[in-house]
């Protein structure tokens, strides 16, 4: 079983629809695909209860039996780092433990297991822990999403940084067009990010766009 960490430079750079995909495509080729969003801020409330849409998504793409609860066992509704968010919310804290355990039962039950962050990966998941020590945790294999716009440089260094710098593995990282029209930095920044690290570009998603063949088959070691 392998486990990747989809993580992003910043909040909105589509890790959601890159995790999606990913695990539609696993499916389709014929993979056990286990998910999971371990905290999700910013849920609204549904029949008195808060519903996570980012882990629905996962769920519906990777069209699996397993319990929504499992897959997102932290929910809260402010839209605020997960720490943050269950202080203000009077809601329990992420418990390390309890994830590891979610974890491995959606494990057991995988080939491949697509974990997607909140935020970036230095986004504390409690006041004492961020995504690099749950990637250490459940031995996570790291993709970062650019995205694609004026000031991902800096981001998307800076968290390539950090995880070799805690030891995490990292496959690399996929720039994602965000921005309905591009700009002269959309342009540049795939070629300046060649130029400015050895991480691997596993991907280019140019608008509303899916990963490629090719980008697929890489993340799945293939």
């Amino acid at each position: 079983m392998r486990a990747l960490l989809i993580t992003g430079t910043d909040t909105g750079v589509g890790k959601t629809r890159v995790a999606c995909d990913l695990a539609g495509r696993a499916r389709d080729a014929g993979l056990r695909v286990g998910v999971m969003k371990p905290a999700e801020t910013g849920c609204l409330e549904l029949h008195a209860a808060l519903w996570p849409e980012d882990a629905h998504a996962l769920k519906c793409a990777a069209q699996t039996t397993i319990a929504l609860d499992l897959i997102c066992p932290y929910r809260y509704r402010s839209p605020l780092a997960p720490a943050v968010a269950a202080d203000i919310d009077g809601l329990a804290r992420v418990d390390f433990e309890a994830l590891k355990a979610a974890f491995e039962t959606i494990g057991s039950e995988s080939d491949l297991v697509v974990v997607e962050g909140a935020g970036g990966i230095r986004v504390p998941l409690t006041w004492e822990a961020d995504y690099a020590d749950l990637s250490l945790a459940l031995n996570l294999e790291v993709v970062l999403v650019v995205a694609n716009r004026l000031g991902c440089l800096n981001a998307a260094l800076l968290t390539l940084h950090y995880a070799r710098m805690r030891g995490l593995p990292v496959l690399g990282y996929v720039l994602n067009d965000i921005e309905p029209v591009r700009s002269e930095a959309a342009t540049t920044n795939g070629l300046a990010l060649q130029r400015l690290t050895n991480a691997v570009c596993i991907d280019h998603v140019y608008r509303d766009g899916h990963l490629s063949s090719e980008g697929v088959a890489s993340l799945l070691g293939r």
